[in-house]
C-alpha cells in the first residue's frame, strides 16, 4: 500500500518524506489556505520535495473552466494530478484530460458508482471520504471495500485512495480490504507509528543496559 501525505505544509512533507516511507502528497483549498503562501510558490516547492503524485485541486465547477484550469495547474510540475469532484462536469473533464495525459484524482467521492464512472471517465485515482460518512453514521470502509471489489472485477487501473483519515484503524482496515493508498495528515501518521509497550520496552531496555559493566 502507498502513502500520501494529506497537507500543504513544506516542512511537514519534508519530515514524512525522511521516514522514507512517502509516495505522495494530496492537498485541498483547505490546506492551501493555512499555509499563507502564494499558491502556485506552494504548489512548485511541494512538488519539489517529492516525486510521487502531488493531488492539486481545480475549484471550477464548469468542465471547460476546470479543463482549463487543470492544464496550467498541470504546467506547474510534472507531478501535478489534478483533483477534480465527483460531478458530471467532472466527468466530461476528466475524459478530455486523460486523453491529453493529465492524471486526474477523482475527489468527494461518497458513492460506489461515483467511483465507477470516475474509473470509466478515466480518473487516474479516485478518493472515497470515509470520514464524512462515519460521521453521518454510515461505515466509509464499506464503501472502500465494494470500491475495491468492483475495480478488481473490471480490471480497471484507477488507484483507490483512501481519504478523509481520521486514525490509525482506518490505515489498518484499508490495508485488510486491499486499497491502494491511503492519504494522511501528519497527526495520524506519527500516530502509526508509536505505541505504548514500544516506549516501555525501549525504557526498560535502556536502563538494563545502563547496569552492564562498559
Amino acid at each position: 500500500m502507498k502513502f500520501f501525505l494529506d497537507t500543504a505544509n513544506p516542512e511537514e512533507i519534508r519530515e514524512v518524506a525522511s521516514w522514507g516511507i512517502l509516495d505522495g502528497v494530496t492537498t485541498n483549498p483547505t490546506l492551501i489556505a493555512k499555509e499563507k503562501k502564494g499558491f502556485k510558490e506552494l504548489i512548485t516547492e511541494i512538488c519539489s520535495l517529492i516525486s510521487g503524485p502531488v493531488s492539486v485541486e481545480c475549484v471550477s465547477s464548469k468542465w471547460d473552466a476546470m479543463v482549463a484550469e487543470a492544464r496550467e495547474l498541470a504546467s506547474l510540475a510534472s507531478n501535478v494530478v489534478i483533483k477534480i469532484p465527483a460531478t458530471i462536469d467532472g466527468l466530461k473533464a476528466t475524459r478530455i484530460l486523460q486523453t491529453e495525459g493529465i492524471r486526474v484524482n477523482m475527489t468527494l467521492i461518497f458513492s460506489p458508482s461515483q467511483a465507477l464512472l470516475a474509473a470509466k471517465a478515466g480518473a487516474a485515482f479516485v478518493s472515497p471520504f470515509i470520514g464524512r460518512l462515519d460521521d453521518i453514521s454510515h461505515n466509509g470502509m464499506d464503501l472502500v471495500d465494494q470500491i475495491v471489489t468492483i475495480f478488481n472485477q473490471y480490471n480497471f487501473n484507477t488507484e483507490v485512495i483512501v481519504a478523509s483519515v481520521r486514525h490509525p484503524g482506518h490505515v489498518v482496515e484499508a490495508a485488510l480490504i486491499g486499497a491502494d493508498i491511503v492519504t494522511v495528515p501528519y497527526a495520524v501518521m506519527e500516530k502509526l507509528i508509536r505505541h505504548p509497550l514500544t516506549d516501555i520496552g525501549l525504557e526498560k531496555f535502556l536502563q538494563d543496559w545502563a547496569k552492564v559493566k562498559k
